[in-house]
């Protein structure tokens, strides 16, 4: 989830809510679902965390 999230936002520095569905579609989470995640790379987005 990590390493397909900074790839994700090195293509996308601010993707939008699609783009980071697909960005993180081939990964299986278990533990909390996905909106959390979502929220998360949303958060690191906007804090620049690719740049």
């Amino acid at each position: 989830m990590i390493l397909a999230t900074h790839h994700l936002l090195k293509k996308y520095p601010h993707p939008t809510s699609l783009q980071i569905q697909e960005g993180l579609s081939g990964n299986l989470c278990r533990c909390t679902g996905y909106i959390r995640i979502f929220n998360a790379v949303q958060a690191a987005a906007l804090a620049g965390v690719a740049e």
